[in-house]
């Protein structure tokens, strides 16, 4: 697996279509997109200024892990194709281990959010909210603390944002508003069944998935095809059974290292992001690797 770090993919053979906060999108023909995951970072939803080497090949193959895994439950983008076969002989390096072939969709406008566990903006929401405790509008019981299991997993989509924006959490009828009812109750009902599949795996493996996002879109059929990544440590918080207990963050498998680094600096959350010291990129380095090595071995 590929470890030179990979700030911004460059090429020359194919039209760029987006560059995003950790992936660029290419237009092969008008039917499919390459997808290439950078060595980027995002948190707080702010592209950090240094990579972190390899990152872009452990996240590729552990989204490739997990489409394969859930394939029955929804279908997927992938179109099994060899994505260095679309590009030219110089540019196979650049992309070897971090890109992907997929079909072009029309994306839906939402994250689509599910969360097993306390956490994160979820946790704060929920202290927020008094006597009547919710979480992008889903009720929950009282007396829960940080990092406390839900009795159900929930699902608390939220908009998707343009780079150096925030995502903002929605409640179920404004994704209504922005999908339909009949869309977002499937999305909520696939997403569901897709973290349930995925956390019960996990802890056969030693990890707690505590939420996720995934995103959906559709194909020239109209069916709901999962796209982008899927339950890597950047769209997911992932916790060792053995660090676990209820009241404290646990130790991550995630970019929670990187958060919990970020909001120990004098910072307001918006760009430039201070400069990450190379202790924390090597340790955000070691903690995908030792989640990729756990679920898939």
């Amino acid at each position: 697996m590929t470890t030179a770090a990979l700030f911004e993919s460059k090429l020359h053979s194919l039209p760029l279509l987006a560059r995003g906060k950790v992936r660029e999108n290419y237009a092969v023909g008008e039917d499919r997109i390459l997808m290439v995951a950078s060595d980027r970072l995002s948190a707080f939803d702010v592209v950090m200024g240094e990579p972190i080497p390899g990152k872009g090949a452990l996240l590729t193959q552990m989204a490739l892990f997990w489409f394969e895994k859930l394939k029955d439950v929804v279908p997927n983008h992938l179109t099994g194709e060899d994505p260095l076969s679309v590009v030219a002989a110089d540019e196979v390096e650049q992309l070897r281990d971090r890109s992907m072939l997929v079909k072009r969709l029309k994306p839906l406008p939402i994250e689509a959010v599910v969360r097993g566990y306390l956490a994160g903006s979820g946790w704060k929401e929920y202290q927020a909210t008094g006597p009547d405790h919710r979480v992008c509008g889903v009720a929950l019981p009282a007396g829960l603390q940080n990092a406390s299991k839900l009795p159900e997993p929930i699902f608390t989509p939220a908009t998707k944002a343009d780079v150096g924006d925030h995502d903002e959490n929605i409640d179920f009828e404004r994704c209504v508003g922005l999908i339909g009812r009949e869309m977002a109750e499937r999305v909520r009902a696939v997403s569901i069944e897709l973290y349930r599949r995925a956390a019960e795996y996990a802890l056969t493996k030693g990890i707690i998935i505590a939420d996720t996002k995934f995103e959906f879109g559709l194909d020239a059929d109209g069916t709901l095809t999962l796209m982008d990544e899927v339950l890597t440590p950047d769209s997911s918080r992932y916790w060792p059974v053995a660090g676990y207990r209820v009241g404290v963050n646990p130790p991550s498998f995630d970019k929670q290292f990187v958060r919990d680094w970020l909001e120990a600096q004098p910072w307001d959350k918006t760009a430039p992001a201070p400069a990450l010291p190379a202790e924390v990129i090597d340790q955000t380095l070691s903690t995908y690797r030792k989640a990729l090595e756990a679920l898939t071995t």
